[in-house]
């Protein structure tokens, strides 16, 4: 089954290759790209199956079993422009690009220093043969790693104020969890791309497992009454993580920062377990970031980063000599 749904993905990433992405390398003289081509096109195909399967498992759910009910729902369309955005179109090739030219860079550089990078295959010689083990245990370290940078995002003023447009949103819904400003992507980007470096992921399994991670947490992002029971300390549910979104959570001093192992709040102390499903939202938030366009959001997101940089730095109300 798997094998034939790789097969048919191959398919559809080569008729997108060949009649969509090489035209516009020839056309702009790229064709040294040619070669990747098709992974881009097949990370692409992921990720729109990832978008259908998720619409297709939780859409039901929300519609039958909701915790909120809206007659409204123009923010929620907001969300699903930054799905695709995040998912299907230029941001999953940008990564892969991205990852894979740094990948090819630093490995030759340290190998031609006579240092062979280790991978988890190499360190724990009982995973070679078990690609799906490796998977998950890659899986697990990029999301122990996704929890401090989330942790870290609510405890500086300057980097909440980007991550503020995500907590904004009081409709939340399974579209809501690629609602970021761009520079926050950027950020995670960067914490991530550095991350797969140094534990060795395999290039094309970079974008993958986070096409992986993110359909989890679309999940649990889900405006759904269910929680996982004595699951809940090991997977994060739709109930373990509208807590970190609820309004008396906004900002310092939240909790659930876990993006798909809740383990990682157990761990270290982090985790709520209160059986309760609060509204969602940031009272402190300007409209624009809870109901505004997407350019409205990224803009109103950027002068809140740069103002709230410039009070860290006391670069306000400083009269001019």
């Amino acid at each position: 089954m798997l094998h034939s749904l790789d097969q048919f993905f191959s398919i559809l990433a080569g008729y997108m290759d060949e009649y969509t992405v090489v035209p516009v390398l020839y056309h702009f003289h790229w064709m040294e790209w040619d070669e990747l081509s098709f992974d881009w096109c097949l990370v692409c195909m992921y990720g729109l199956f990832a978008v259908i399967v998720t619409y297709a498992i939780c859409w039901p759910l929300e519609h039958f079993f909701p915790i909120e009910r809206w007659d409204n729902k123009s923010a929620v369309l907001v969300d699903v422009f930054y799905t695709f955005l995040n998912r299907v179109g230029v941001i999953p090739v940008i990564t892969f690009l991205l990852f894979y030219q740094a990948q090819t860079c630093f490995t030759g550089w340290v190998v031609d220093l006579g240092y062979i990078p280790p991978t988890l295959d190499s360190l724990i010689p009982g995973l070679f043969g078990h690609p799906i083990l490796t998977f998950w245990l890659y899986a697990l370290l990029l999301d122990g790693a996704d929890y401090w940078r989330h942790r870290l995002s609510h405890s500086f003023r300057a980097w909440y104020a980007l991550h503020a447009l995500h907590h904004a949103q009081r409709q939340m819904s399974f579209w809501s969890d690629d609602r970021n400003h761009i520079f926050d992507d950027f950020i995670s980007f960067a914490w991530f791309f550095i991350i797969g470096l140094a534990i060795g992921i395999p290039p094309l399994q970079f974008p993958l497992l986070m096409l992986g991670l993110r359909f989890i947490e679309s999940f649990s992002h889900a405006n759904i009454r269910v929680n996982f029971g004595p699951l809940e300390w090991l997977v994060v549910s739709p109930r373990f993580h509208r807590l970190h979104h609820a309004l008396r959570a906004a900002g310092r001093g939240s909790f659930n920062y876990a993006g798909v192992f809740s383990l990682w709040d157990v761990i270290f102390r982090t985790a709520d377990f209160s059986p309760l499903y609060l509204p969602t939202g940031d009272a402190k938030a300007p409209e624009a970031l809870a109901t505004g366009s997407y350019l409205a959001q990224q803009i109103c997101g950027a002068k809140m980063f740069f103002a709230s940089l410039a009070k860290t730095f006391g670069l306000t109300g400083r009269k001019p000599a």
